[in-house]
């Protein structure tokens, strides 16, 4: 099994006609992912990548089926596309635009309010089922199909891990970038709910880092649960001036949440098993299978 996308996942591109949007097209397509069409207003009508365009995602999810869509546009129109593709009724959206102001997202959260859709981003890496389905700009040379799910906050260190769990034989039941900007859709919480349902996950790995408070509703909804399966995470940014961005909105630890050291006690304390830097998160894993076990 698998969370949010599947063999089964029809894909629409909101901005497939443009540099990026016709290269990670075509790799997820070359990958096996069912990609059905693009959206592009005035292209209603054409063909790209042999795929039909339509002027509105309504009309695309009518003519395909489409029942996910990759936003790929840039930041002045992210917000105003995935409002479009809300407002449509598709079921999973994945903004991987990065720099999306964040009043644009305070009306994208808004629109998302009294929905069943799930949004995925923005600045994200996307989400990966590996051997069924790839939204967004992840890497899928090093990705295995298996029992450890992944949620990052952190595209580079997402490749990273995902390399080693392959490389270590332990493959993924699905890879979610949550997005690393402060204002963003399905968070933590909402992919260990998932994690938690999805039979063939048996460990989650969460990879965290300064800023926001991710870490901690993560540690908050894992007290208040039995929840079952090992949680392993990584928290980087230990060592982060206090009050300095790092890389981007998300990680500005003046904006809220606690230090990396703080997050990182408020994991422990709710049982997650925490893993001191990046080489250590597959022994990670693999201890904490063997400790619960032994229990």
């Amino acid at each position: 099994m698998s969370i949010f996308v599947d063999a089964n996942t029809r894909v629409i591109v909101q901005g497939m006609t443009g540099r990026a949007g016709t290269f990670y097209t075509d790799q997820a397509v070359r990958y096996g992912s069912t990609y059905v069409g693009g959206v592009r207003p005035g292209k209603g009508g054409t063909r790209h990548l042999d795929m039909p365009m339509f002027n509105t995602v309504a009309e695309a999810m009518t003519e395909t089926g489409a029942n996910a869509s990759l936003v790929i546009v840039p930041a002045p129109h992210a917000a105003e596309a995935m409002i479009e593709a809300i407002e449509a009724g598709i079921g999973v959206i994945v903004c991987v635009t990065e720099r999306v102001p964040q009043h644009d997202m305070s009306r994208v959260k808004a629109a998302l309010e009294g929905t069943d859709c799930v949004l995925i981003g923005p600045n994200s890496q996307g989400i990966l089922t590996p051997e069924q389905c790839k939204i967004g700009v992840m890497p899928t040379r090093n990705a295995q199909p298996g029992s450890v799910g992944i949620a990052s906050r952190s595209a580079s260190l997402t490749s990273e891990i995902l390399a080693q769990f392959s490389k270590a034989g332990m493959g993924q039941s699905t890879t979610v970038g949550i997005g690393g900007d402060t204002l963003h859709g399905v968070d933590f919480v909402e992919c260990l709910k998932r994690f938690r349902d999805d039979a063939e996950t048996e460990a989650v790995v969460l990879i965290g880092e300064i800023g926001g408070r991710s870490e901690e509703d993560a540690a908050e909804y894992l007290r208040s649960v039995d929840y079952g399966k090992p949680v392993i995470a990584l928290v980087v940014g230990r060592h982060a001036p206090k009050g300095r961005r790092m890389g981007h909105a998300g990680t500005l630890s003046v904006l809220g949440g606690d230090s990396a050291q703080e997050k990182i006690a408020n994991l422990r304390n709710a049982g997650v098993f925490i893993a001191d830097n990046a080489d250590d998160v597959v022994a990670s894993v693999l201890q904490a299978q063997a400790r619960a076990k032994a229990s």
